[in-house]
This record gives C-alpha cells, structure tokens and sequence, in this order.
C-alpha cells in the first residue's frame, strides 16, 4: 500500500478542475492501457493524490477505480463531483458524504409494480469516524467572500442510478423517493466505486456537493451558477479528509515502527535464517552452506561509515523485495529515501545530517510491517543522528 497516497476520482471536467486547483505540481501518470491520471501533492503536506476522471455513469466509475488501485494501492479512494438533493435537508452548496450507498435501479417488475431490489454498500468505519470528525471541527471549507452561509456536511445515503433524474413528479422520481427515503441525494457513479472498493479492499468514500433539487431545474442558470460552486465545496472537503488519512497511515506506521525499534533493542544480537526466513541459535563453533546475518550494531563514526552502511543497507532491501516481502510501490519508495539519506549524509553538514536522519525515519516508516529490516535500520537512525 502506498501509505502516502489517496485516489480522488470525479465524473466531470469541471469536478476534476475544482480537486486539481487543490493539489501542487500535478505530474500525468499514464495507465498500461492508456488511462491518465495526474498525481500532485496537497501544498504544505506530504499527501499525493492521484487523481481521474471516470466520465459519467456506474460501469465507468467502476472500471476507472478498479484500475486506480491497482496501480496505486492507495490508503483510499474518494469520489468527489456534484449531485442533486432528494429533501430539503441538504441546501445548495452543502456537502453530503455517503454512510452507504444505493444502487437503486436494482429490481424485479411484476404485475403490482416494480419491487426494489437494491445493492447496497456501507462506507469504511474509519472513513467515516474520521469525516464525522472533521464535520464539527468545520474548519475545511474555503474562505470565499460573496458566498453566503457556509457549507454544511450532511452524512446518509446515496441513491446511484444509470439516469440523469430532473424532476420531482415523474413515476421513477415518485418511486425513489418512495423506496429510498431516507437518500439525501442522487447521482450516476458511487455504486460502481464502491463495488470496485469492495472487491479491491480499498476503503472507499463518496463526497458530493449539492448543485440542484432533482426538481427540473437542473439545467437552469441557479444550476450552472451552483454546480462549480458545489465541486469546489467537495473538492475543499475531500483533499482535507485526504491529508487526514494520510497522516494517520503515518502515526500507524510511526507507533508500529517505535514499537519494532523497542524490540530491537531489548534483544540486541539475533540470527536469521534466510534460506527458510526464521530465527535460529547457533550451536557450533561454524555454520557450513546457509546464509547468516547476525543484527550486531555497526560502528558509525564518519559520515563515509555511515554511507558505507546505507549502501549495505539497500542490499537487504533488494533481498526483501526479491523474496516478495516487500511490494514494488514501497520498494520504489524505501530506494528513494535511502537515496536521498545516503546524498545527505555524504555532504557532511549539521544540516544535510538532519535531513538524513528525516530521510531515514520516513523509511522506517514505510518499512514497519518488516521488523527484521527495521532491526537493521534503528542504529542507522541513531548514527545519523549523533553525526550533526
């Protein structure tokens, strides 16, 4: 799992300017098949996004998520755009985000009538824990002057359907509003993300901002002054729920790591077994045709040492991967902190020292899950650190 990254998709071009305004220094990430997302940094964070247009309905949304997290496994996938209000509880420019979510064209015709048979899925716990959070924190929206009151976030259902719904009187809108009342709004993509995010794992959340009634008015001049207004509001309240997922995924790793680290310490030599990955005494004065690595503390007393042992370091690194103990995003991302560790270190200043021993951190963070790796990593930490 990339643990700094979050998906972001949207239906419209307009939902996709309003994230993308959120984000820094968007780079284009081109798919195997040709999809193209653009992956950018939320400013004054360490969040990434990837973020990608589906285009309008179900089907799409759900191919397009699908592909987003296999290629980025990220800590989520959030689908933000706009969407029309089912009651008057959600007003115009509020934000709604999904407790669970409808896939109402689901059903059976008989002779009394059509009988709703709907998919339904529920949002992940902490996703919504974590948006309940930041609802009575209410700190998210921007500060647009001209804009009247300021947005609320409102939690239900999601009705998602195949069809673009206009009107409150008309036989389906009557039947939705019958079967699905307790749906704050409509809309064409949360149940293809959403199935997409369940057959994935990945934790899902559906954020839209209200830009009509549903009433007929859709296409109205109030519509087209509303609908940038209301992606905006999503995309202000989606990128600040990105940052927080983000930042728990690094105090998670950061408390497993600390704890790895404490292990560590407390048994200071150990030997591993690397042909059948386990923990062996040593019972003989020689060990004949096995590979032993005994997690002695290296001696740091240079920078060129400390070098020295990064560059052994990324030796182990290698060895993990290649045994699928660790994935190809977080092997990318553990090679490039080591890199950028290992060009601090050589420059031999407090400075570059302290961004070394940053660099070195991060990594451990990445590499949490491995504690044999973070064993090995811990005394680099420290050395970096006492060489400023």
């Amino acid at each position: 799992m990339s643990k700094d990254l979050v998906v972001i998709l949207t239906a419209l071009n307009l939902e996709y300017q309003a994230v993308r305004r959120k984000l820094a220094n968007p780079q284009v990430h081109r798919h195997e098949r040709g999809t193209r997302f653009e992956v950018g940094t939320v400013p004054g964070t360490s969040c990434r996004v990837a973020l990608g247009l589906t285009s309008k309905g179900n089907h799409s949304a759900a191919v397009i998520a699908e592909r987003a997290i296999q290629e980025f496994s990220p800590v989520a996938v959030l689908f933000v755009g706009v969407a029309g209000a089912l009651w008057d509880s959600a007003r115009l420019g509020d934000v709604v985000m999904a407790t669970h979510v409808y896939a109402y064209h689901g059903g059976t015709s008989e002779d009394d009538g059509l009988k709703a048979r709907p998919r339904v899925w529920e949002a992940a716990h902490a996703i919504s824990q974590l948006g309940s959070h930041l609802a009575r924190v209410n700190d998210w929206a921007d500060d647009t002057p001209g804009h009247g009151r300021a947005p609320q976030v409102r939690f239900g259902a999601i009705a998602a359907g195949e069809v673009v719904q206009n009107s409150k009187i008309s036989a389906e809108a009557r039947w939705i509003r019958q079967h699905y009342n307790d749906a704050l709004a409509i809309e064409m993509e949360a149940a293809g993300v959403a199935q997409a995010g369940h057959l994935s794992g990945a934790p899902v959340a559906i954020i839209r901002g209200i830009s009509d009634l549903a009433d007929g008015t859709k296409s109205s001049a109030k519509d087209r002054n509303w609908q940038p207004r209301a992606a905006a509001n999503a995309a202000a309240f989606a990128t600040r729920l990105a940052v927080e997922l983000v930042g728990e995924q690094a105090q998670i790793a950061m408390s497993q790591a600390d704890r790895a680290a404490h292990t560590a310490d407390t048994v200071k030599e150990h030997v591993s077994n690397t042909a059948h990955n386990s923990t062996v005494g040593i019972m003989a004065g020689s060990v004949k045709e096995s590979s032993v690595y005994l997690n002695a503390a290296p001696k740091v007393t240079s920078p060129a040492d400390l070098v020295a042992e990064l560059d052994g370091f990324r030796e182990h690194l290698k060895r993990h991967h290649a045994g699928s103990a660790l994935d190809d995003d977080t092997y990318r991302e553990a090679l490039a902190e080591l890199g950028f560790a290992r060009r601090a270190a050589s420059e031999n200043t407090p400075e570059s020292s302290k961004r070394a021993t940053m660099a070195l951190k991060r990594l451990r963070g990445l590499i949490a899950e491995l504690p044999e790796l973070v064993a090995r990593l811990a005394p680099l930490v420290v050395a970096a650190g006492d060489l400023s």
